[in-house]
């Protein structure tokens, strides 16, 4: 499974900051990983079978990887689709600073439903962290959160405290690092935004 995925979404190596502020070494293009749905249909397919026994309503991805992933998962489960969109506060530092908002029009629907949230893939888990506090906030229930890769266990042991279950088709060791303890910074490595998160 680990090579399935890297043959769609190609890994880079260097020095990365994430949308969560953490510093990483390696990143995943995955731009493209949706961009050839009979290639990704396996993964997606394996991926709804293992989510049939929490009995979602709707499954809720991030935009924009995470919400591709949705809606094709949402039509596997018979269940109905949903997004969040990223939102950064214009001021601030630390971590985890992105907000995850539904559009207007579903946050009327959410209230008491189980829902799936999913991402194509989840490091520090910035994007699902920020869909799960959007969806609580409305009064739904996550009931479970899946991804495709999970790298590292930083953005997974978040819901392990939470007591929402994780599933996780495939797994990768990950380093990162809060911006202080980068060693990457210390060895003066130019770093590369690849979220596009204002500093």
């Amino acid at each position: 499974m680990d090579q399935d995925f890297l043959s769609l979404a190609p890994a880079r190596e260097g020095h990365f900051r994430l949308e969560s502020g953490h510093h990483g070494r390696l990143w995943l293009d995955l731009e493209t990983l949706f961009v050839d749905p009979v290639r990704v249909g396996p993964l997606v397919d394996a991926l709804a079978l293992k989510l049939r026994g929490h009995d979602v309503s709707a499954v809720c991805g991030p935009l924009v990887g995470g919400a591709f992933l949705a809606q094709a998962l949402a039509a596997a489960l018979r269940a109905e689709f949903w997004f969040a969109e990223r939102v950064m506060p214009p001021e601030g530092h630390g971590l985890y600073r992105a907000e995850y908002h539904l559009p207007r029009s579903l946050r009327g629907r959410v209230g008491g439903k189980r829902i799936a949230i999913v991402d194509d893939a989840i490091s520090a888990g910035s994007a699902v962290r920020g869909t799960y506090a959007e969806l609580r906030a409305r009064g739904a229930h996550p009931a479970v959160v899946a991804t495709l890769l999970a790298l590292g266990s930083v953005g997974l042991s978040f819901f392990s405290d939470e007591h929402v279950p994780v599933i996780a088709m495939a797994q990768l060791p990950y380093d990162m690092w809060p911006p202080g303890e980068c060693p990457l910074c210390a060895l003066a490595m130019p770093l590369e935004d690849v979220a596009g998160v204002p500093a």
